[in-house]
């Protein structure tokens, strides 16, 4: 092993391609994971979505909660879900498809993935989530960890990286 120490800071689900932050210690890890925790990190993501979305930008702002019986599968619940805000931008339409930004505010389990669900535009290739057009469209879920912003930990240097988008 290259660095020994070093530990996850956030998670991607398993399906999605992108930015993954590791810190190399204990001090620096709190201190990134503090950065995530009162939303001072940002987070850029670009998919493909099934569909034509209406509009050229929008929130969406439902709380999400465990599908227990469906696990790990998410889902809307306004009496005992946890808030959930996610902000989308359109950046192309295709015939039948189209490439959004999403920039998630809070961090929640397939937040984006049940959010674009919820304007009837799943992400296509999405295992979980999309129905039978919208995964045959695509061999992979399309939906990609583009860029990621924080401050360096000892410094507090504003850092951003970016990824080029595989699909």
């Amino acid at each position: 092993t290259v660095f020994p120490t070093a530990t996850v800071v956030h998670r991607l689900d398993m399906a999605t391609s992108g930015l993954m932050l590791m810190a190399l210690n204990k001090p620096a890890h709190r201190h990134i994971s503090k950065q995530f925790e009162l939303r001072e990190t940002s987070k850029i993501y670009q998919a493909i979505v099934y569909g034509l979305v209406e509009g050229e930008t929008g929130d969406v702002n439902l709380p999400l909660i465990c599908d227990w019986p469906n696990r790990p599968k998410q889902m809307v619940d306004y009496e005992r879900g946890k808030k959930a805000l996610t902000h989308w931008r359109v950046i192309e339409r295709y015939s039948q498809s189209t490439r959004v930004e999403l920039k998630p505010v809070t961090g929640r389990s397939h937040q984006l993935r049940v959010h674009m669900l919820s304007l009837n535009h799943p992400i296509i290739g999405d295992r979980l989530y999309a129905h039978k057009d919208a995964l045959k469209m695509a061999p992979r879920l399309n939906l990609h960890a583009a860029a990621l912003s924080f401050r360096h930990p000892l410094t507090e240097q504003a850092l951003e990286f970016k990824t080029p988008i595989p699909f």
